[in-house]
């Protein structure tokens, strides 16, 4: 059996994946926040951008965690097409999730429901995550830890769901994104603890691309779109800010006439 190590750069793959899934929640809330105020095609932009800011940032941060992942005995490669294709389950399942939220009537249904849906979407990424490993040997899980891991990503995936529907102040989400960052940290490294990998020996060359030919460059252009969108989120008025704007220059305007 392979020794495994999930932190081999340290604390900096750790850390660094838990401000990426901090940012993906406070960015996702923040998101949903404006869609439950708007109607029409903005309510359904604000989900569409909650839904990749979510889903990046839970890819992101996964695969961030994975370039500290290595283990004796074998180098490590990732298939790019099962990569990519986690990605997109990630915003495709979170999307579902998020619009159950965003257009249900019946909140509370739709809570469970896109609770439960985008939960198994982070799982689901997780797990195509790990099927693009190419290594020198087999792969196994603890199916009690695999259990557990996609019960704390349903939990967290519908914790979050239920502070994007409750919590407004920008001091209330950037503590519900702490604890979001948290749980689906837990979430990765629950999962990866399921694992346990036998290595066979060999010299012939393993298929796919190394973390630092694909996915850091891709990490790293995903969490600058991370950053990017939060400061264009963080500069845009709310429904509530646009509003009052609105009564101050009424007043203005009447006077001028």
């Amino acid at each position: 059996m392979g020794h495994m190590d999930h932190a081999a750069f340290g604390w900096l793959t750790p850390l660094l994946s838990y401000v990426m899934a901090c940012i993906g929640a406070a960015l996702g809330l923040r998101c949903t926040v404006r869609a439950l105020s708007a109607t029409g095609r903005s309510r359904r932009n604000w989900l569409l951008t909650a839904a990749s800011a979510i889903g990046t940032g839970i890819w992101t941060m996964h695969f961030v965690a994975m370039l500290g992942f290595a283990t004796t005995g074998t180098e490590i490669r990732y298939d790019v097409p099962l990569t990519i294709l986690s990605l997109l389950v990630a915003m495709i399942v979170v999307g579902a999730g998020v619009f159950a939220v965003g257009y249900s009537r019946d909140r509370a249904r739709a809570l469970v429901l896109g609770g439960l849906t985008t939960g198994l979407g982070v799982a689901s990424m997780h797990y195509l995550g790990m099927a693009a490993l190419r290594l020198h040997g087999t792969v196994h899980y603890d199916p009690l830890m695999v259990g557990l891991s996609v019960l704390i990503a349903v939990v967290a995936a519908t914790a979050a769901l239920w502070a994007g529907l409750n919590i407004k102040s920008p001091v209330a989400v950037t503590v519900a994104s702490l604890v979001m960052g948290a749980a689906v940290s837990s979430m990765h490294y629950t999962g990866m603890f399921a694992v346990s990998v036998h290595v066979t020996p060999s010299g012939a060359s393993l298929p796919g691309a190394t973390a630092m030919q694909f996915i850091f460059p891709l990490a790293v252009g995903l969490g600058s779109y991370l950053f990017l969108t939060s400061a264009f989120v963080a500069l845009s008025p709310t429904a509530g800010e646009r509003e009052a704007s609105a009564s101050a220059q009424r007043p203005v305007e009447s006077a001028a006439q």
